[in-house]
């Protein structure tokens, strides 16, 4: 919703002021068409050419964040730390037991209660492979820490492709947009004979390509990037999360001060209080008695 205000927001105060200010959007209307087929299907033809398919596929994917915001909400920060706990829990009393949870965490009863992070296979696997591992004693958290750091630097570099695609066509976009109005000069001047009148008209209709360039880049595919770029970073940092826990488990921390850890690393807007995180972990343990 707040995107689509945002984007109502520019198309208003644009063209709202220039209509204030006199302007008539006659000669951008009938010029536009031509215009935006030349700036964005270059556009989008060089954006196509500076990505494979996969990530074509992963910007269109992501889009819809710009107006849905990120991934995990703040019941979900709450969720995973329940999740963890129990985790915890299990391998401390029943390191056999944790077993079929970890091996086969789509059938778990642990991660069945938690439904959307059980669907999500970055953070199934970070948690897996984490408590795997330290099962089979490559537990010294310096090193893990080193790995799960590297693992989640490398999935966030692949959140951002997005961001730095579309980042790359706003860049582009006011080259592009002198582009088109060079050639409506081009065509101006092959009929510089016309009286005054006309010539004004397609000088006009020429800028309108250096307008609508810069209005692309700057109005919207810019702040679209930006928008992908803050949501993808916003959800890094729910990985970061698992990352906290384990790592001050293998650290034998009580499970309590585990999850406290998670707690405070927990983004400001999205952290649990103490007394609600409590409640939840109270829940957790009746449920599973």
């Amino acid at each position: 919703m707040i995107g689509i205000i945002g984007i109502a927001l520019i198309f208003i105060m644009v063209f709202g002021g220039f209509i204030a200010a006199g302007g008539k959007l006659g000669p951008i209307l009938k010029a536009l068409p031509y215009e935006f087929t030349m700036i964005g299907g270059a556009a989008v033809g060089a954006f196509v050419i500076s990505n494979d398919g996969a990530a074509i596929k992963h910007t269109l994917k992501d889009f819809k964040k710009v107006f849905k915001g990120p991934h995990w909400k703040a019941e979900d920060y709450r969720d995973l730390l329940c999740l963890l706990f129990e985790l915890i829990r299990v391998a401390r009393s029943n390191p056999v037991g944790l077993e079929e949870h970890i091996e086969s965490p789509e059938s778990s009863s642990i991660f069945s209660r938690y439904p959307k992070i059980q669907a999500d296979g970055e953070a199934v696997g970070l948690i897996c492979d984490t408590l795997r591992s330290a099962s089979m004693n490559y537990d010294d958290p310096h090193q893990v820490e080193e790995v799960l750091e590297k693992r989640i630097e490398a999935n966030l570099h692949h959140a951002l492709h997005p961001s730095h695609a579309l980042q790359t066509v706003a860049d582009a976009l006011p080259a592009l947009g002198i582009v088109a109005a060079v050639l409506g000069v081009i065509k101006t001047m092959g009929s510089i004979d016309q009286p005054p009148e006309i010539l004004g008209k397609m000088i006009g209709s020429a800028l309108v390509g250096t307008f609508l360039g810069i209005f692309l880049a700057y109005g919207l595919v810019g702040p679209f990037a930006a928008k992908l770029k803050a949501v993808a970073e916003e959800d890094g940092h729910f990985y970061q999360l698992i990352r906290e826990v384990l790592v001050a488990n293998l650290y034998n921390h009580a499970t309590n001060i585990c999850i406290e850890v998670g707690r405070q690393n927990t983004p400001g807007h999205n952290r649990p209080s103490f007394s609600d995180l409590e409640e939840a972990l109270k829940e957790v343990k009746r449920d599973a008695a």
